[in-house]
């Protein structure tokens, strides 16, 4: 078989090894490939692996031997699904592939804002400490976790890991979902969703993008916020109506945290980019090397299952 991996760098920008995916076909693989570029380059391919490339329904009407399609992702919204259905196109996804990585990021932002590392390292370099009368100097309050209420916007692989490096770290965790929880640990709660947005002080979006999440945090939902408040967004950009936002932002009411944006790469003109209060990293939590590798062997092992007629983490089934 034929097979076209039309925008491979993000995923391995050569610190990775795609024999794997070669020893399973022919393989062609590109770094990336414009709109105009995705019809020909598919061209008598039987398997085409995607990131953020779009196959609408229009590129796969001219494809003819196209078979499979497999999204270098969780989310699948770059492929038409009712319509590769319709072409009998098997497509699948990579979940759960870095979960962990994720979590760890969150935690990141989170330390970043209550420990300020960036800020006094900045400052030492500068010279202040040298400078300074005291053996030590602090530019801005320093807050201990322990104690604070973390609140986990959904409770799939990713929204679990982050609750438990809550409790990890001494704070009360609340989680919301669309359905309660039970028999969770005495130290996680479940929620309403507004109860939770008014007790935490600190958010981590994890819920999918639906037509029931998109701008689920909007002028309303910031309404509820406690004053000061850290928001952190590593889920989906559009679960945050981003007007919204920097406008709450550049009130002082509260602080944002952000790896993920509505549009990506962003318009220089995105509102968040001159709000104030706000940390935005470029859509990075998912891109450790264990986790890019973690997705690169799930994506191998999906084309080798369908090849074989088994199957794997099928979304159109």
């Amino acid at each position: 078989m034929k097979i076209v991996v039309l925008d491979g760098y993000t995923l391995n920008p050569g610190d990775l090894d795609w024999q794997a995916l070669h020893t399973l076909g022919e393989c062609v693989i590109y770094d990336h490939t414009l709109a105009d570029e995705v019809v020909n380059r598919c061209q008598g391919a039987q398997i085409v692996l995607t990131n953020k490339t779009l196959l609408n329904a229009q590129t796969l009407s001219q494809l003819g031997q196209l078979r499979y399609i497999g999204v270098l992702a969780t989310g699948t919204n770059v492929v038409d699904i009712h319509s590769a259905s319709q072409h009998q196109i098997t497509v699948t996804n990579i979940p759960a592939y870095g979960p962990d990585a994720v979590a760890q990021m969150v935690f990141a932002h989170i330390l970043h804002h209550h420990q300020q590392v960036a800020l006094h390292y900045q400052a030492v370099k500068a010279g202040k400490w040298s400078a300074s009368r005291d053996f030590c100097f602090t530019l801005s309050p320093l807050t201990s976790l322990k104690g604070l209420t973390l609140g986990v916007v959904g409770y799939g692989d990713i929204g679990q890991q982050v609750a438990n490096l809550g409790v990890a770290f001494g704070m009360k965790v609340l989680i919301t979902s669309a359905k309660p929880k039970t028999g969770l640990a005495e130290t996680i709660q479940w929620c309403e969703r507004d109860t939770l947005l008014a007790q935490a002080d600190i958010i981590s979006l994890h819920c999918p993008l639906s037509a029931a999440t998109q701008y689920m945090i909007n002028r309303d939902s910031l309404g509820l916020l406690k004053p000061g408040c850290l928001l952190i967004n590593t889920a989906r950009g559009d679960l945050i109506n981003e007007t919204d936002l920097a406008h709450w932002l550049n009130q002082n009411n509260g602080f944002a945290a952000v790896d993920v944006l509505s549009t990506e790469p962003p318009s220089p003109e995105n509102p968040l980019f001159s709000a104030a209060n706000i940390t935005i990293t470029p859509h990075i939590a998912w891109a450790t090397l264990q986790a890019r590798q973690n997705l690169l062997n799930i994506a191998v092992n999906n084309v080798k299952q369908f090849q074989l007629g088994k199957t794997v983490n099928c979304v159109n089934s």
